[in-house]
């Protein structure tokens, strides 16, 4: 009889992480790296290969274009980065993530973006419309 899935060794999607390190101190350095090979634990991707940027350039760069060379290799599922300012400052990362679109790889944020104060949700009165009237409840007058 065949073991089950769960107790095969059974690897993820191959993935590679891109972090842009400039002037970072070695502790942080650290953190984000352990915190997309995290990531890639608890999603069950396969960390391949960590891609690191040190310098600011413009859209070229060894790293970047080592990142390109390897989703370029068969059965690459994406790119992990901690943030979107990890592919670069926006008109940079704009045409970096064009170019990682065009391999077919995804790219995988560990954090999103944040959310603007009008996204943001309120913890204070929730207001309730009724026809002619408007009602407000606050949370802490309900006792």
């Amino acid at each position: 009889m065949e073991p089950l899935t769960e107790h095969r060794l059974v690897s993820g999607p191959v993935v590679y992480g891109f972090l842009r390190l400039i002037r970072v101190p070695r502790a942080r350095q650290n953190a984000l790296a352990a915190s997309l090979a995290e990531y890639c634990r608890a999603h069950e991707l396969r960390l391949s290969g960590l891609f690191t940027e040190r310098e600011a350039t413009g859209a070229a760069s060894a790293a970047f274009n080592g990142l390109l060379d390897a989703l370029a290799l068969p059965d690459v599922y994406g790119v992990v980065v901690p943030a979107m300012s990890h592919v670069g400052p926006k008109a940079v990362a704009l045409e970096r993530g064009r170019q990682i679109e065009c391999t077919g790889a995804r790219l995988l944020l560990v954090r999103r973006a944040r959310l603007t104060p009008s996204t943001v949700p309120r913890s204070g009165p929730v207001h309730r419309p009724h026809p002619g009237t408007t009602r407000v409840v606050d949370a802490t007058s309900l006792s």
